[in-house]
């Protein structure tokens, strides 16, 4: 009797063994349990630690609340300036609710990964170049509110959404280099010709103060003379003031008027214009005289005069 009295505790206690190691639950710290009773949800999440469940009739669902790292795979899309482009991003999320987590959808995670594939191609096409490469923080808030907005119903919290890398085309690329250079090109210029503009107004007043001292012109040309015989050049040229031109100039000049001699004599009266024919008064033709004042020989008739002597003669 006795034994049999033992034999049935034993069992008793092997029994409640059992049910007990069935019916016991550890809930981790970073997890929460959703309690399902028959296929309903029954009673508040259990919280971390040991819990207790009927056998065959409840099933403990845990639920991690750790916020998760999910990558979106590269997504290639036309911006609004008509540029192919491939953007790929990571999404930083986590549970609030894990009943709703496990109620209202299916697999959160697969769902907040195609949702975030379907916002990154909707801020690929609304963004132009420039915004993709260097406005990211303004597309990272949009693209985290866009991916927010559906999962705050998934009892889901997106806290930070980031765009990793911009894969751009090789000829884009190229065109973007040329353009940095051309900026940086430009930029050079701006400022050499600023430089430039500066040295020309301190040369001017350098001039204008040396002006007045041309010994000081002297002095800053000896000073020049001096740097350049500090290096070790075998040439060196010195320029030659022309004032020192002048003045040789003037010291060669002979100080004796010219002489009579040498002096040009202009004709008193021009010389009288040469015609090719001249007419005397009676009617006769004479050759114009030659270039020497000789006159030329008579051409024309002869008349007859008479000769005091009694005969006559023929002019």
């Amino acid at each position: 009797m006795l034994q049999e009295l033992v034999g049935a505790i034993v069992a008793l206690v092997c029994v409640a063994l059992v049910y007990t190691g069935m019916a016991a639950r550890v809930v981790k710290q970073y997890e929460r349990g959703v309690l399902f009773r028959l296929g309903r949800v029954a009673g508040e999440v259990r919280p971390p630690g040991l819990t207790l469940i009927i056998p065959f009739v409840d099933r403990l669902a845990k639920v991690n609340m750790q916020i998760v790292t999910l990558p979106i795979p590269a997504q290639e899309g036309i911006t609004r300036d008509n540029v192919t482009v491939r953007v790929d991003a990571v999404v930083y999320f986590r549970v609030v609710d894990a009943t709703s987590a496990l109620v209202k959808v299916e697999d959160y995670k697969f769902a907040v990964s195609q949702m975030a594939q379907t916002s990154l191609r909707s801020i690929i096409g609304k963004s132009d170049l420039d915004d993709l490469l260097s406005n990211r923080e303004q597309l990272n808030q949009g693209l985290e509110l866009m991916i927010d907005s559906p999962a705050v119903g998934w009892g889901i919290q997106v806290d930070r959404v980031e765009i990793k890398d911009v894969s751009l085309p090789d000829t884009m690329k190229r065109s973007m280099a040329r353009q940095a250079e051309a900026d940086r090109e430009r930029r050079a210029r701006i400022i050499n010709a600023d430089a430039e503009l500066q040295a020309s107004k301190k040369l001017a007043e350098a001039a204008q103060q040396m002006s007045g001292t041309p010994a000081a012109l002297q002095l800053r040309l000896l000073q020049t003379v001096m740097a350049v015989s500090a290096e070790k050049n075998s040439t060196l040229v010195l320029p030659i003031p022309v004032e020192l031109l002048h003045f040789l100039e003037r010291g060669n000049r002979p100080d004796t008027p010219p002489t009579e001699g040498t002096a040009r004599q202009t004709p008193e009266h021009p010389p009288k214009e040469i015609t090719p024919e001249e007419t005397t008064p009676n009617g006769d033709r004479t050759q114009a005289p030659d270039l020497n004042g000789a006159p030329g020989p008579e051409i024309g008739r002869h008349h007859l005069t008479p000769n005091p002597g009694g005969g006559s003669r023929s002019d």
